[in-house]
């Protein structure tokens, strides 16, 4: 095989092959995805060389930014509002001795959520540059899902071994899982594994009616609403960064009785950090 076409991320490999002769269709067949992907792939790759060979800047790059910035700070308010009400009652003595252990508990779930939502917000600006750092290991899809508090995994079970980084992951199922409880409200959900041509592919399954269509783009866009419209979230958008930083792909297929938000990772045998330029051409390829 030609050196260049032996590049370590399969979507790469799929746009080089493109780029070298083959057909879409060819392509996208042997390595088990959608056109409309291997397409998506070839315009991202494309449209990232252009930009560094002609110095141009990303044009949507500023309004990102502000839009970032922006929803970080609604989204922090929530949390630290919360953790300060209750550490005030606390200092104040306003808190009864047999409802203070039940105060303090409520004031660290508060700063855990903070906690969190500053991670995720790190792990976003890491992404945007193309400096999230993948540490590999060989772990169990059912020791990943453990943080969801599930029974079963469904398909090849919670025996499949994923090369992945373990953290970073149990923050894609996290939310994939949260993006699952969509309304209408699901009649059940469940995870499953299956292995399509080169990929893992880990599925949560929503039995339930169709999601609504805009709501369905919007939980891949960052900070929009939530449900209820109390915030926003940051839905799906860094899960897919986080995926895409794997070397894999997430898409999401419903029908009218049930919806499937998937996530693919190459099925890898050995750990590969991932980190600075090979990241900036991964973050192309969403």
């Amino acid at each position: 095989m030609t050196p260049w076409l032996e590049h370590p991320d399969p979507r790469v490999r799929a746009v080089l092959e493109v780029l070298s002769g083959r057909s879409v269709a060819e392509v996208a067949s042997h390595w088990s995805v959608e056109p409309a992907l291997v397409h998506r792939w070839v315009r991202g790759f494309v449209d990232a060389g252009s930009a560094r060979v002609t110095n141009q800047p990303d044009p949507d790059a500023a309004r990102e930014r502000d839009r970032f910035l922006a929803a970080f700070a609604h989204e922090m308010r929530t949390p630290l509002t919360t953790a300060r009400g209750w550490a005030a009652m606390l200092a104040e003595g306003d808190v009864p001795p047999a409802a203070a252990e039940r105060t303090v508990a409520k004031l660290a779930a508060a700063l855990d959520r903070l906690d969190e939502r500053v991670r995720d917000v790190e792990l976003l600006a890491a992404a945007s540059l193309g400096l999230v750092r993948v540490e590999r290991s060989p772990v169990p899809v059912g020791e990943l899902a453990e943080t969801l508090g599930l029974d079963e995994v469904h398909g090849l079970g919670p025996d499949v071994v994923l090369h992945v980084d373990p953290d970073l992951f149990r923050r894609v199922l996290r939310d994939l899982w949260t993006a699952a409880q969509s309304r209408p409200e699901p009649r059940s959900v469940r995870l499953s594994v299956a292995e399509t041509g080169p990929w893992w592919e880990i599925t949560v399954v929503r039995d339930a009616d169709p999601i609504d269509h805009a709501v369905l783009t919007a939980l891949f866009e960052p900070f929009e609403l939530n449900d209820d419209g109390t915030g926003v979230t940051i839905g799906l958008y860094l899960a897919r960064a986080l995926v895409v930083a794997h070397g894999g792909t997430m898409g999401a297929d419903q029908d009218d009785d049930s919806a499937v938000l998937w996530v693919r990772v190459p099925r890898g045998t050995g750990p590969r950090r991932t980190t600075h330029e090979e990241n900036h051409v991964q973050a192309r390829l969403r």
